[in-house]
């Protein structure tokens, strides 16, 4: 049964025992003896362990982009339009989040924006279908110029072909798992090495990318999601209930949280939840997180939900609430945040516009959503002519000697001496 809870002090106890998940070294040994036979024997390791894990035998790695184009034009015509609507609202979102180079007036100094040169987008699989994933992950790399796209993804469906051809991706190979991120840290006959990997996945993904990390860039480390939604009596409880019930059937370890000043709103919207619950498909999954995962936290004053939330830091914060603003103003830390009853989190799964890969764990605390950002590099470029050295030259070589570096002091001085030996003979 879901749980309430009453109070701050209390809410935040059991959220923190909410977020977190050890890995199992059951899990970690795997995945090690995973990411060392891929790096050694290539596509014969990647054949091997999705022949183990998946059971299937795999002839070929990649599938073609004329493959792509058959599964798009047998998708039923809503579908196909959806999917290209989401991918409209994507591309025009992340295209006004792109960041501008500049330089100074002077031209001393200035910052070039170069996108990273070949990425790889983990979309899982397995035992449910996303091409939503495939378009929120790609379609951010391909707006920021990444020139170089490559999917990887087990079993891939019509609709994750398509939207492969729809994102504009470049490759995509039927692999997934540890096998798919060692793959593409390491590179194998069919296989290219990539500089960063990004997107979600289970526990072995996960566990792989940060082991790869170092060797590669990773976006994050993404565990199961979360969603806090803040609601008052202005709230109805059935759409909350099926807010809620949107998070618990993504998985048994799915994090849905209630956060109220309304103890009826609270009883309301978990009654509903077991209304609605013997109807969904996922109902196994929904109901094992609702049972272990899901709370309902009754405040004593709303005002206290924007300290709650920052100490959390969620995936997700759903407001709503008969003043919204008041909440938004102290929020500091979260994946993202969706206002009012019709930003429901489940529009931002798929069409609102914002990538739907957003950090989880508490990781909001220092990282955002998968945006343009995690495809470019910024790199700075100092110009100085004869005046600006000059009038920065006895500063860098005066806290060069107090570091001890005598070389750093030494190449400073050493063009101040030639610089005013040369003007003297000039005078002369």
């Amino acid at each position: 049964m879901m749980q309430i809870i009453n109070g701050y002090e209390m809410g935040i106890n059991a959220l923190n025992r909410k977020n977190g998940e050890d890995v199992d070294n059951a899990i970690l040994e795997t995945v090690t003896d995973i990411l060392a036979q891929v790096k050694v024997s290539g596509d014969a390791a990647i054949k091997r362990f999705t022949e183990k894990f998946d059971g299937k035998k795999l002839t070929n790695i990649e599938i073609n982009q004329a493959n792509w184009l058959k599964s798009l034009e047998i998708l039923p015509p809503n579908l196909k339009e959806s999917l290209q609507v989401a991918a409209k609202r994507i591309q025009d979102f992340h295209q006004l989040s792109m960041p501008k180079p500049w330089s100074s007036i002077s031209g001393e100094y200035e910052e070039k924006i170069i996108p990273i040169e070949t990425v790889g987008i983990y979309v899982p699989g397995g035992t449910a279908n996303y091409p939503s994933a495939v378009l929120m992950d790609v379609i951010p790399a391909k707006v920021a110029g990444v020139p170089n796209v490559i999917v990887c993804t087990p079993d891939p469906t019509d609709a994750v072909l398509a939207s492969a051809k729809i994102a504009g991706a470049d490759r995509l190979f039927q692999v997934g798992g540890a096998q798919a991120i060692a793959a593409m840290a390491y590179g194998t006959e069919s296989i290219p090495q990539v500089d960063k990997i990004c997107g979600a996945g289970g526990t072995y993904v996960s566990a792989a990318k940060k082991m790869v990390y170092g060797d590669v860039g990773i976006d994050g480390i993404y565990g199961p999601t979360e969603t806090l939604i803040v609601a008052d009596s202005s709230a109805t409880p059935s759409v909350l209930a099926a807010d809620l019930l949107a998070q618990a059937e993504h998985d048994t370890l799915a994090i849905p949280i209630l956060i109220t000043d309304d103890v009826n709103l609270a009883k309301a919207t978990i009654e509903e939840i077991y209304l609605q619950l013997p109807e969904l498909e996922r109902y196994e999954i929904a109901k094992e997180s609702i049972a272990n995962k899901a709370l309902a936290v009754v405040l004593d004053d709303i005002g206290q939900a924007p300290d709650l939330i920052n100490q959390f830091s969620p995936e997700h914060v759903c407001l709503i609430l008969k003043n919204p603003e008041n909440c938004i103003k102290g929020l500091k830390s979260a994946g993202g945040v969706f206002v009012g009853e019709y930003s429901p989190e489940v529009i931002g799964d798929y069409v609102a516009g914002p990538s739907h890969t957003m950090p989880t764990s508490g990781t909001a605390r220092f990282s955002s959503y998968l945006g343009v950002d995690h495809f470019l590099r910024k790199m700075p470029v100092v110009r100085l002519g004869h005046e600006g050295f000059n009038k920065l030259a006895t500063s860098a070589a005066t806290i060069a000697r107090e570091e001890g570096l005598t070389a750093h002091a030494n190449a400073v001085e050493l063009r101040l001496t030639r610089d005013s030996k040369n003007q003297g003979l000039d005078n002369e």
